[in-house]
């Protein structure tokens, strides 16, 4: 497989070209290498210097990252952006980047496997982002007390970076969006929902969320999004039979 074959993969499952209307990333190839064949691909949550380093370490040629480089219109390759593009241009090392297409994936997206950990049932879509559906929402077999859901999102047993704990303290149905999504908190209050799940947290839904009796667990921006991109790995492996690594970079965010 060479990166353009790599770039067809992803392509084959992911929406890429569908979603590039709405999401400021630029998803894909955001940059290239030199002919050659690709034995193993790095994954990352972000396209940090770090990342790159290690990757490099791991004798990867590409890597996969869910928040890459380039958002919304040119930037100026001065400071971090033009070390980091001098260093995968030194190394030889692709960047890919697919943002808002992993969020909503309905198997390896990020709120999939995050309904899945917390054992959501008749899952159906949820959250909408200029029309589109990012998240999931769905129901709980049967009753979860709210700090099994909790555990069930961070079993590390690592805190949350917020836990609004308004609501029942069993719940029976949540909502699922990983990342920057607190305020569509909005749309799980409008929808009934007991738990509503993200990454992020902001004050001005305090007092909604508290006034509407609903949950909200804000699990942290990076421990609500290394799900896709280790799910994307495992499937690049088990379909390609290419050698693959996770790189762990939290940031407690």
């Amino acid at each position: 497989m060479d990166l353009q074959e790599f770039d067809a993969w992803c392509r084959s499952f992911l929406e890429i070209d569908g979603l590039a209307g709405i999401d400021d990333s630029l998803n894909g190839i955001q940059a290239g290498r030199s002919d050659g064949p690709v034995t193993k691909v790095a994954f990352a949550v972000d396209a940090c210097l770090e990342a790159m380093r290690r990757s490099r370490d791991a004798g990867a040629q590409v890597l996969f990252v869910h928040h890459g480089m380039f958002w919304g219109k040119p930037g100026r390759l001065v400071g971090s952006t033009l070390e980091r593009i001098r260093f995968l241009l030194e190394n030889d090392i692709a960047l890919y980047a697919c943002h808002l297409p992993l969020d909503r994936h309905p198997v390896v997206g990020n709120n999939a496997v995050l309904c899945r950990a917390l054992g959501l049932e008749r899952l159906e879509p949820f959250g909408t982002f200029h029309g589109i559906p990012l998240g999931f929402k769905g129901s709980f077999p049967e009753p979860v007390p709210l700090d099994e859901a909790v555990r069930r999102v961070l079993p590390d047993g690592s805190p949350p970076l917020s836990l609004l704990a308004f609501g029942p303290g069993v719940v029976r149905t949540a909502g699922v969006i990983s990342g920057g999504a607190a305020f569509e908190s909005l749309q799980a209050i409008e929808q009934g929902l007991e738990l509503y799940v993200t990454g992020e947290t902001t004050h001005s839904i305090y007092r909604l969320v508290e006034e509407a009796g609903i949950n909200v667990l804000c699990a942290g921006h990076y421990a609500t999004e290394v799900h896709g991109v280790r799910a994307v790995a495992e499937k690049l492996a088990s379909e390609t039979g290419l050698s693959t690594i996770f790189i762990d970079l939290p940031t407690g965010l």
